[in-house]
């Protein structure tokens, strides 16, 4: 067996505990593993909506597959969290609060689920015995101007710093960081498919960019992370992006486009990695990954072992300065017609590969 198909099949004879299980991602996320690896040892979806895992369960249903377990708690709650997480492999930490806005007006609650949330996984985790822990972050955690994006940041370094503190300990913990997935739950492709019947669709600044990654490529690069990540990575994968008016224009060219400028904590552009990030940022081929930093710098024995290359210095990933922009013609393509599913695990993050929006959402509603 060779080392990518064996460190596959560790994915398929562990127990899997995925927080915020019942949201966009991880629905794609269970459905996906469960297509994978039928053989799974346990699949726990652990998250705080009673009516969500009601509704979750009625599509995975623990008769049809018994390896699941709809487990309510929030990660708030450390000693939930940790009876949850007894005899669990494997955890993909999904929990957050994310809406900017409600972030901005309600700032301790989001630090309470984003952060402190955070360190509890992280201290379960330590204390019985998992073995890999992939933390989902956001482009808004670079260089953030909004709240959200630095409870994401404070997120990001506790579980790249939690491998300072492993000791013996066999666990390893990674940060997965992408941008906006499209279509997700309160996403901006939603929200313009709703004001289409309106004839209206109002446009922040014209000259707004976004990241673009679908709910697939973010379960795949998720699923490659979880035996891969050699521990304190945050892992960015090479995603194209889009214009806010293409994606406007894609949708429905004949509405209207009031432009009513940009909401609080708002950038124009996201970034993934920053120039400053640089300095310790290495080229994966599919991803990059941002090494951690300090007096003995892991980049040379790191690439030395992955065969990874190092980025130039000053290197910045900007959605507004990507090389690899999607045209009015892919996004409705990629939002509306019909095409096949994805490649099979492992997948490279790539447009041609991505299911439309609209059977996506169906997908895992």
């Amino acid at each position: 067996m060779d080392s990518t198909a064996l460190k596959t099949s560790l994915l398929a004879q562990s127990s899997i505990l995925v927080t915020g299980g019942t949201g966009s991602f991880g629905k794609a996320f269970v459905k996906t593993v469960l297509a994978r690896f039928p053989e799974v040892k346990r699949l726990v979806i652990f998250s705080r909506d009673e009516l969500k895992q009601f509704e979750m369960a009625q599509q995975f249903s623990t008769s049809q597959y018994p390896a699941l377990r709809y487990f309510i708690g929030d990660v708030r709650d450390e000693k939930r969290l940790r009876r949850a997480l007894e005899g669990i492999d494997v955890v993909v930490h999904a929990a957050a609060l994310k809406q900017v806005p409600a972030a901005e007006y309600n700032p301790f609650e989001c630090i309470k689920t984003n952060v402190l949330g955070a360190q509890n996984v992280i201290e379960a985790c330590l204390d019985l015995g998992v073995k890999r822990v992939v933390a989902l972050s956001t482009d808004k955690a670079a260089a953030p101007i909004n709240l959200y994006g630095a409870t994401k940041l404070c997120s990001d370094k506790l579980f790249v710093a939690a491998n300072n503190i492993r000791g013996a300990r066999d666990v390893r913990f990674s940060v997965v960081r992408y941008g906006n997935v499209m279509g997700s739950r309160g996403s901006v492709i939603p929200f313009f498919l709703e004001k289409k019947k309106t004839g209206v669709l109002p446009i922040t600044d014209p000259a707004m960019t976004r990241f673009n990654i679908s709910l697939q490529q973010a379960v795949d690069m998720v699923l490659w992370g979880v035996p891969h990540a050699r521990g304190g990575e945050i892992l960015v994968p090479k995603i194209p992006s889009y214009r806010i008016i293409d994606l406007a224009n894609a949708i429905c060219p004949e509405c209207a486009k009031p432009i009513v400028g940009v909401r609080p904590g708002e950038k124009i552009h996201e970034e993934m990695i920053t120039a400053s990030d640089s300095y310790h940022t290495v080229d994966l081929g599919d991803y990059y990954a941002i090494l951690p930093c300090g007096t003995d710098c892991p980049k040379e024995p790191y690439c030395a072992q992955t065969g990874a290359r190092a980025v130039p210095e000053g290197f910045c990933y900007n959605s507004g300065t990507n090389d690899d922009f999607l045209s009015v013609a892919e996004l409705r393509s990629l939002i509306f017609d019909p095409v096949e599913s994805v490649s099979p695990f492992p997948v490279v993050a790539r447009r041609r590969v991505a299911r439309p929006v609209l059977q996506e959402l169906a997908s895992v509603a």
